[in-house]
């Protein structure tokens, strides 16, 4: 079970990027964060920007057109 879960289905990068990153500098240490997106640039730039950042991509789970990225912050 993720810490926080962030959907952000229906909406076009950057807004995706961003909320993810928001909802990233308000968690701990060590929690784990997941990202549900439709937008299929969504899941690249979710995932390049928690690398960046030095969080860890746990898992990316594709189902159709819905991703699941779980995050853990470093």
């Amino acid at each position: 079970m993720p810490d926080v879960t962030l959907d952000v289905c229906g909406e076009v990068c950057p807004l995706p990027v961003m909320k993810t990153n928001e909802a990233l500098t308000k968690m701990k240490s060590g929690e784990t964060l997941e990202v549900i997106v439709d937008y299929p640039p969504s899941k690249e730039n979710v995932r390049r920007l928690a690398t960046s950042k030095g969080h860890e991509i746990v898992n990316i789970a594709e189902q159709e057109e819905i991703v699941r990225l779980l995050i853990r912050k470093s």
